[in-house]
């Protein structure tokens, strides 16, 4: 125990194994919901569904221990959100693709993300991110994770006239996610230790009781992975159609990555005086490799996720959180009808409680500074608006470097930047 303590720096950071335990199984939690979404999604382009439960939470439980034992950050990764989406419903059924070839593309778009972080311009690329656009993209986050939950809950629905509307009320699951989420308020302002672990299960055996949300069982045996096992096809996905299609993938995957890292280590204090992160390097290479891993096991890209927030504000500090979570991942393949029992509703009540904690990294901006605030303002509203990490993170650039230059304020030390936001205004406008 005291070379795991050394190793993950615990006590330096005031934390304990027993914390970062604790701190996995809210982050987990947090997370559960994409071991049965990730599967319905990449389904419906025609991949078995059980394969890809299995591949699924072995992607989850890898990215996850890469990134806790290499970049050594509280910072969980599984199969993403937005990801899934483009991968089933762009490349398979909106291009025509087989689904192994969209495969092979995740699996090239993952080595040329190994490639970047192996060389120096990672650290130049995310680095060189300004201070004030961290602030910001760490409050995106916050609202973007905020109207998940939303969502989730069933307190905000779609409306055909105005994009979004107030939920019912008056039904079980939005009432029962505010609970939990006073609760888990309500705990955390007294100290509580573990206050979002008990505001979930609480909301979860809620939602069984009454019937809200179905309770599937404990244990099954897990379901074969042959289906989708060594199933891309990396010659296919090589022809020139595809470069586009690689590309969209790379550029979502660094800049979520990138936003999810410096959004989260903000928030746990894990950056140097500088405001930069530290041990980068090994970090996008757990994330860059989990990419690759994960299409080889058969299932779309897989990124750091921002619910990791739940486990840092559970008090999550190390690499042994995400270790934590990659062995609970493990485990889900045999607990998978227990995973599946946690509502929506119930992990909503933690994301909800964590965007609110987020959003207040807003007040750090200078607010004196129009062209350091307006961008970042810029990224934290189009990050939720847009349901993209990425895009929020490419308008915040490309606004901060118009103001910038318009006002005369251009300066050598930003390049970076400048870069960054003629990558994403390429993206926005070629691909």
């Amino acid at each position: 125990m005291d070379a795991v303590r050394k190793y993950f720096s615990i006590s330096e950071r005031h934390s304990s194994p027993r914390a970062e335990a604790l701190a996995g199984v809210t982050t987990f939690l947090a997370m559960a919901y994409i071991t049965v979404v990730n599967p319905a999604i990449l389904s419906d382009a025609g991949m078995d569904f059980g394969a890809v439960f299995v591949a699924t939470c072995l992607a989850a439980a890898v990215g996850s221990m890469l990134m806790g034992v290499l970049g050594r950050y509280p910072i969980a990764l599984a199969p993403g959100m937005g990801q899934n989406a483009f991968f089933s419903y762009v490349i398979v059924l909106g291009m025509g693709y087989p689904w192994q070839t969209a495969l092979g593309a995740v699996f090239i778009s993952g080595l040329i993300f190994v490639a970047i972080s192996i060389f120096p311009v990672r650290e130049w690329l995310i680095n060189a991110i300004p201070k004030n656009l961290k602030f910001g993209i760490s409050a995106g986050i916050g609202l973007f994770l905020g109207f998940i939950a939303l969502k989730n809950a069933g307190l905000v629905v779609d409306n055909p006239a105005t994009l979004v509307s107030l939920g019912e009320l008056t039904q079980a699951g939005p009432l029962i996610a505010l609970a939990g989420f006073v609760l888990i308020a309500t705990l955390n302002s007294k100290k509580v230790t573990g206050a979002i672990v008990i505001g979930i299960a609480f909301a979860a055996v809620l939602g069984w009781l009454t019937g809200t949300a179905e309770f599937h069982g404990v244990i099954s045996a897990p379901p074969s992975l042959e289906p989708v096992l060594f199933e891309l096809d990396i010659m296919a996905a090589l022809q020139v159609s595809m470069i586009p299609i690689i590309l969209s993938l790379l550029l979502v995957d660094v800049f979520d990555t990138a936003g999810t890292l410096v959004g989260v280590a903000n928030r746990a204090g894990l950056t140097d005086d500088k405001g930069q992160l530290p041990r980068l390097g090994p970090a996008l290479l757990a994330d860059s490799g989990a990419t690759v891993v994960g299409a080889v096991l058969g299932t779309s890209s897989t990124t750091s996720y921002i619910e990791s927030a739940s486990g840092v504000e559970s008090g999550g500090r190390t690499g042994l959180t995400a270790v934590t979570v990659g062995l609970l991942f493990l485990l889900c393949i045999f607990f998978a009808p227990l995973a599946q029992s946690i509502p929506a509703f119930a992990t909503a009540s933690a994301l909800l409680f964590v965007a609110c904690l987020m959003i207040s990294s807003l007040a750090e901006l200078d607010w004196q500074d129009e062209t350091e605030y307006i961008p970042a303002v810029i990224g934290a509203l189009t990050m939720p608006l847009t349901f993209s990490i990425a895009d929020g993170i490419g308008l915040a650039f490309i606004s901060y470097c118009l103001i910038k230059i318009l006002t005369g304020r251009f300066a050598s030390k930003d390049s970076a930047s400048y870069f960054i936001a003629l990558v994403f205004l390429g993206k926005f406008l070629l691909l």
